[in-house]
């Protein structure tokens, strides 16, 4: 599947170095900080089709799909991605590769063992190397190649072009043990995560100097110690490929050949029909396509029940037959043509299906999860009560099984930030922030300020004129968290005023014969609750379509758009609660004669109304979406701008981000979306902070006091006074929390940094920047005769048991073309 809502360089399994944000906040009781014995969660099992040695081939390639050729091949550059990670797992050793429930395991094909042998007054590590292991030119794996790793990732010597140095930097010395085969590593302070280092591990070639480790790994590894050597590189034909080893001394690998193709996500199903690739991780749709065409074998030559032209009626049939063979030439020329075209679409989209016969769909959940990010620098989310407001309005559950339950995967949200469903530091920590309660989300909107008809008032000290208009501005420039002590006061008194107003309305509707002014004026306080009467469903969905645009599609500017105001209706000229009826009736039919169902169009509820539209003389203007059930505060509406991929592979986030959109509606937050191209999501947005929602993946690890805390630290200050930021893309941070990450990271006690961690995401949940929502699904497509490969959740790849089964190797690509 595509990584498109993963940032770049994060489908590894470990993650880079960052520095954070900001907010002190409020903490409430803490759920999830018990070190009690609990019972780990189940994940899903992973679907590889696993099958013994001795029943798959010798022999044969693999064509695999990967998005893009790697942009490196040194897995510790900034730009290494997941073809880095893809490619360097089967040429470069990983001492301690995670298993099937996401820990980590010694690797027996490149050591013996390695433990902490001692912890006072240091913590040493002695590492016994596998007596067989070596680099491709024959030389001995050995302590050379772990000091000159060393000192290349510590951080010490800026010439090095690193991502991350953590743990590295903790070592104080490595030195030979008792025999070339022996490493032992002492460390400066204690490192828990001590089994994260060396993976991959470099030959001394690579990692002895600034220039070959800069610019030697990034388009070629002339030296590698795996299961495959790499052969060749080809950008014209976007493929790297491996062969088999001859000196691996582990089991031989089944495949002659492993090809790495580059295949865009939304080329994948020609891909497979056309026998370009083999395995692929695939969407929805094409995983559906799938399903189906293994469902319609043997066929009886019935026509497909899906695809081009399955929906058309057999009146539209009859109806089209009759215009291609009618009198009216010109009619029927253009009707033939497209009943021709329409047949050969549906001719070949059954050769696909048929083609499509050949694979299988192996799933399982992704090691990653989606999260809702709440941007707490600035703004309305600034303040810790707007960002608990909005994750307590969210149904995770029904916003996992949006995405998981039509996969027939566990759809369960996911309860921590560190650590996925079935891994052993796992246990859900969300009691901290709450369940969904929409009555306590409103709560805390009016604590912090946000009041209906907010939007409408002026604040409370603004004078009348340009002066006020510019202070207004000013103050919107500035940030609605400003002086958050005097808006609390101000709500008092915006309640006060919006009962005086009540009274007053209604003492003008009994005089409204002996006072003809006052009648008029508050027409367009009477024209509001009659609108809402007759139209409240329908403004429900249009406030939304009102806030959707996408960027460079439709003439509008990509920088944010200023929230509406609020401004009142244009002054009535008749009665303005007939009026209001009138203009609502009006709509549902004008709506009923276009078949749409009543809905009203976005454009006739702007105050207006459409171009060129009449209604009854003295018929205001409908009120703006936003002042009818939005909160506001200051004559300003709480909108929030929510930022979303635009790509054919993102489908899901966006399904996501509109029911997240109905939730917070349904709270009185008003939402923004802007869909932006997938290439520019992360660079222009997230990691730019232009945004205040945003739906984002995070990878799992094995190791979350390391890969976890430079994700969710507090940020430091630069010298120009902003912030630096790397990973917490969400900017929001305790002391507490940072403290919480050290402590675990120098605890050499697993089950006591287990629950260190637990405490950790308990805070993390309260602080409200981060939400969890799901683990994502992994749908890989594979050529049903190829055996252990697939969906392998947590587990990494073992490339040397790859292979088909029943030696059917004359199932490879090449015969499915013919």
């Amino acid at each position: 599947m595509s990584h498109v809502g993963v940032p770049r360089g994060t489908v590894r399994k470990r993650r880079t170095l960052a520095l954070l944000t900001t907010g002190v906040l409020t903490i409430p009781v803490l759920a999830g900080c018990s070190s009690g014995d609990e019972e780990t969660p189940r994940g899903v099992a992973q679907d590889i089709a696993p099958t013994a040695r001795q029943a798959v081939a010798d022999g044969s390639t693999v064509n695999w799909a990967i998005d893009a050729l790697p942009a490196t091949f040194n897995a510790f550059q900034a730009d290494a991605d997941s073809a880095t990670t893809r490619v360097t797992e089967a040429l470069l050793p990983t001492l301690f590769p995670m298993d099937k429930a996401g820990q980590p395991r010694l690797n027996p094909d490149y050591l013996e063992s390695a433990k902490v042998i001692e912890r006072e007054p240091k913590q040493v590590v002695l590492y016994k190397l596998n007596q067989q292991a070596v680099w491709s030119d024959g030389r001995e794996i050995g302590a050379p190649d772990f000091v000159a790793q060393w000192r290349a990732l510590r951080g010490k010597d800026s010439a090095f072009w690193t991502a991350r140095n953590s743990g590295y930097e903790r070592i104080e010395k490595i030195e030979r043990g008792a025999d070339d085969l022996q490493v032992r590593v002492t460390f400066s302070k204690p490192y828990g995560d001590w089994r994260s280092l060396f993976s991959p591990l470099y030959p001394k070639e690579i990692t002895g100097s600034p220039e070959t480790f800069n610019d030697g790994a990034r388009t070629t590894l002339k030296n590698t110690a795996g299961p495959f050597v790499l052969r060749g590189v080809s950008k014209a034909d976007g493929t790297v490929t491996l062969a088999r080893n001859p000196r691996w001394w582990g089991d031989k690998a089944k495949l002659d050949t492993l090809v790495f193709r580059a295949v865009a996500p939304k080329d994948r199903t020609k891909a497979l029909t056309d026998g370009t690739v083999d395995v692929a991780d695939v969407d929805p749709s094409t995983a559906d396509r799938i399903t189906l065409a293994r469902r319609a074998r043997g066929g009886n030559g019935q026509p497909l029940t899906h695809g081009p032209g399955a929906d058309v009626s057999p009146a539209a049939a009859l109806y089209s037959y009759a215009v291609a063979h009618g009198s009216d030439e010109k009619a029927a020329e253009a009707e033939q043509a497209a009943r021709a075209k329409n047949r050969k679409a549906v001719l070949a989209y059954a050769a696909e299906q048929k083609a499509l016969r050949d694979f299988a769909v192996r799933k399982s959940l992704e090691p990653a999860y989606t999260q809702l990010a709440l941007n707490g620098e600035s703004g309305p989310l600034a303040d810790d009560r707007v960002r608990r407001a909005v994750a307590r309005a969210l149904d995770r559950e029904e916003l996992a099984r949006t995405v998981l339950g039509p996969l027939g995967l566990p759809a369960k949200p996911l309860g921590s930030h560190l650590a996925l469903a079935g891994q052993p530091g796992y246990a859900d920590g969300s009691g901290a922030l709450g369940e969904q309660n929409e009555k306590e989300a409103r709560a805390l909107l009016a604590d912090a300020g946000w009041t209906r008809g907010g939007a409408l008032q002026q604040p409370k000290d603004t004078k009348a004129g340009s002066e006020a208009e510019k202070k207004g501005e000013k103050e919107g420039e500035d940030g609605a968290d400003a002086d958050t002590g005097e808006e609390k006061k101000s709500t008092g008194g915006a309640e006060k005023e919006e009962n005086a107003e009540k009274k007053d309305a209604e003492k003008t509707d009994k005089d409204a014969d002996k006072d003809a002014e006052k009648a008029d004026k508050d027409a367009e306080k009477d024209e509001g609750k009659a609108d809402k009467a007759s139209r409240d469903e329908e403004d429900s969905a249009a406030s939304r379509d009102e806030g959707l645009y996408i960027v460079g599609e439709d003439g509008k500017p990509a920088a944010h758009a200023p929230a509406a105001t609020g401004t009142s209706a244009v002054p009535a000229l008749a009665p303005a609660r007939h009026a209001a009826f009138q203009s609502a009736a009006l709509l549902r039919q004008a709506a009923a004669v276009l078949g749409e169902d009543g809905a009203v169009a976005a454009q006739d509820k702007q105050p207006g109304g459409a171009a060129g539209a009449y209604a009854p003389a003295g018929t205001p203007a409908p009120a703006p979406a936003a002042a009818k059930g939005q909160l506001g505060k200051d004559g300003k509406a709480l909108t929030l701008r929510f930022v979303l991929p635009s790509g054919p592979g993102s489908q899901s986030l966006r399904t996501v981000g509109d029911k997240i959109a109905a939730m917070l509606e349904k709270i009185g937050i008003g939402t923004e979306i802007t869909k932006v191209p997938d290439e520019s999501y992360f660079k222009d947005h997230i990691a730019s902070g232009v945004y205040d929602l945003a739906l984002y993946s995070w990878p799992a690890s094995a190791y979350p006091a390391t890969d976890g805390r430079p994700i969710y630290a507090k940020p430091e200050p630069a010298t120009d006074g902003s912030l630096l930021v790397e990973q917490n893309y969400t900017r929001v941070g305790t002391d507490h929390i940072d403290q919480l990450f050290d402590r675990a990271a120098g605890e050499l006690d697993e089950k006591a940094a287990r629950d260190l961690m637990k405490q950790a995401d308990a805070r993390i949940w309260a602080a409200a920047g981060s939400i969890p929502l799901y683990q994502r699904p992994q749908l890989v497509a594979v050529d049903k005769k190829l055996a252990n490969v697939g969906a392998f959740g947590f587990a990494a790849p073992r490339y040397q048991d790859i292979g088909f089964k029943n030696r059917q190797a004359a199932g490879s690509s090449a015969d499915r073309k013919k």
